[in-house]
């Protein structure tokens, strides 16, 4: 007599063990390896830069303090005449990097909302495009622009202004930096769940009231992402601020005069005939370990307001 019925559990499993799967297996490996080679490669340029700059505070005549305060950067004269105060390679940097912030944050941000919530998708397949070429054009070609045709052209017909100033200089980074700012700020906005714009439509909203105050707001934290990066681009970007802004070390915020940025102090003495070993040689490390305590602070000030603002929707 067979009695028919529901098999007890297991029954019909195999008790042999599964496959194993290399493939699965050899991607884990990969993926771990690309992030040890990105936290090695770190540790490396912080010990790079770390043996020199100890030595340049060591050395007769510097300090921490006067590095930090002092108004005067001339560690490539004579002896005699050498001075250690980093603050004119700081303002420098920091100006040109607050213009280029005033001409990336409002029009970056103006694009992505356009792209976002207003352009149909033929147009938005032709504008993003078309908007990113600007982010693979080489920096030297933006220092050339604006040394050539922008202060020339246009700064000297309406303001007094050298050929090498700081204010050409931060427009042209911002410019560079559009990109940036838009393509994050427009990615951040289109994750913002359709649901909310239904909402506030049903409630008799515009759609710029939808744009500004919900989906804005919502993406805030990717907003904010993108205008932290377009500040670490600013401070870190080398080759328009050594062509437009000049090679002069000047404490000074107008932006109408010539400055040097610390990313500007680098590239023109790491050119020069500097012995290893020599106060000069040693200075280059001790601003690019400023610099780099200032990229890291930014990141830091990111990742903090990321995980403020952060929304997480269903």
């Amino acid at each position: 007599m067979t009695v028919t019925g529901t098999p007890p559990p297991g029954a019909g499993t195999s008790l042999r063990r599964a496959r194993p799967r290399y493939a699965e297996r050899a991607v884990e490996l990969i993926l771990l390896v690309a992030a040890l080679v990105s936290v090695l490669t770190t540790v490396g340029i912080v010990i790079a830069i770390l043996g020199p700059t100890i030595e340049f505070f060591l050395e007769p005549g510097v300090d921490l303090w006067n590095f930090l305060t002092g108004t005067t950067w001339t560690p490539l004269f004579a002896e005699a005449q050498r001075e250690f105060g980093v603050l004119p390679l700081v303002t420098a940097t920091l100006t040109t990097s607050v213009i280029a912030l005033l001409v990336a944050i409002p029009v970056g941000l103006g694009a992505a909302i356009y792209l976002a919530e207003y352009a149909t998708p033929g147009a938005r397949r032709v504008l993003k495009p078309v908007l990113e070429v600007l982010a693979g054009i080489p920096t030297v070609v933006y220092g050339f622009f604006a040394l050539a045709f922008l202060t020339p052209t246009l700064l000297q017909r309406f303001v007094e202004v050298g050929t090498f100033n700081m204010l050409s200089a931060g427009l042209v980074m911002g410019i560079m930096i559009i990109p940036t700012v838009a393509s994050l700020s427009e990615d951040a906005m289109t994750a913002v769940p359709q649901s909310l714009r239904d909402g506030a439509y049903g409630l008799g909203s515009t759609k710029m009231a939808v744009s500004t105050k919900v989906v804005v707001p919502a993406a805030i934290s990717g907003i904010v992402a993108a205008f932290v990066l377009g500040v670490s681009r600013a401070v870190g970007e080398t080759m328009i601020v050594a062509l437009a802004a000049g090679q002069t070390p000047n404490f000074t915020v107008n932006p109408l005069e010539g400055g040097q940025t610390m990313t500007g102090f680098i590239a023109r003495a790491a050119q020069g005939d500097q012995p290893t070993g020599s106060i000069g040689y040693e200075s280059l490390f001790a601003v690019a370990a400023l610099l780099f305590v200032l990229t890291i602070f930014f990141n830091f000030i990111s990742i903090r307001l990321v995980r403020r603002f952060r929304e997480e929707y269903e």
